[in-house]
């Protein structure tokens, strides 16, 4: 169980016991509860989208996706406005992982959470309004199902930080089966539609894989959370655009 109240604890503000933060197996470990965690985030989510169903459809959207980045505590907001920053300020590939350990934020990460908390906004609005508020579980899910899959896939840029030594002591192949049991969720409610969701994050994941081999040569914590975003508003997306 610390396992996954380590990735309870990474990945959110919700509280945990406390655990060791120097115990470098059990961070590889939490990583096969990364989709389980999604899925925790998705039902209080959920949750809250069926306690404000009789507010108006802005007002319940505007509540639901403050609880989703309150949740995070904006971790994943604050990796994808590091990526920003670095992929548009960086020269090279050594520019770029050291802009990405500025804690300030530039005009590119602004823009960027900006956009991506508009698209959330609106695909959000549009699956609740279609009172398919349940679906909302797959995002998170999936979301961090991405994160996990790109461990798996990429060599990390770097040597340090918490994204390394979770990739050193990752239990792989446990974990490629998480991440098959994951991907088995949506084809399981959805069907057909539960396929096109999967291929369209296969090739955001392709994608954004070869932009991060291409620029720093691996993956980073950032690039991982910047991932985690843009997941979870396809997602939104292929679902808004379903149903």
């Amino acid at each position: 169980m610390n396992a996954f109240w380590a990735a309870v604890q990474f990945l959110t503000r919700l509280p945990t016991p406390h655990l060791a933060h120097d115990d470098e197996a059990l961070a590889g470990r939490s990583a096969l509860y990364f989709p389980l965690v999604g899925l925790l985030i998705g039902l209080l989510l959920w949750l809250l989208a069926a306690l404000t169903g009789a507010t108006t459809p802005g007002v319940q959207t505007a509540l639901v996706l403050a609880l989703w980045v309150g949740l995070s505590g904006g971790l994943h907001l604050d990796g994808l406005g590091d990526s920003a920053d670095a992929w548009l300020g960086g020269s090279d590939r050594q520019h770029s992982l050291d802009i990405m350990q500025d804690p300030r934020a530039g005009a590119a990460a602004v823009i960027a959470i900006a956009l991506l908390l508009i698209v959330k906004f609106a695909a959000l609005e549009a699956l609740l309004a279609n009172g398919h508020a349940a679906w909302l579980i797959l995002a998170p899910l999936l979301g961090r199902t991405s994160a996990l899959t790109l461990f798996l896939t990429t060599p990390c840029a770097r040597t340090d930080g918490f994204g390394a030594t979770l990739a050193r002591h990752l239990p792989r192949r446990t974990a490629w089966w998480v991440v098959f049991a994951a991907a088995l969720l949506p084809l399981l409610v959805l069907g057909l539609a539960g396929l096109w969701l999967l291929l369209a994050l296969l090739a955001l994941g392709l994608g954004l894989r070869r932009l991060m081999l291409k620029r720093l040569g691996g993956s980073t914590g950032d690039t991982a959370g910047a991932l985690v975003e843009f997941s979870e508003a396809v997602v939104l997306l292929v679902l808004g655009l379903i149903w």
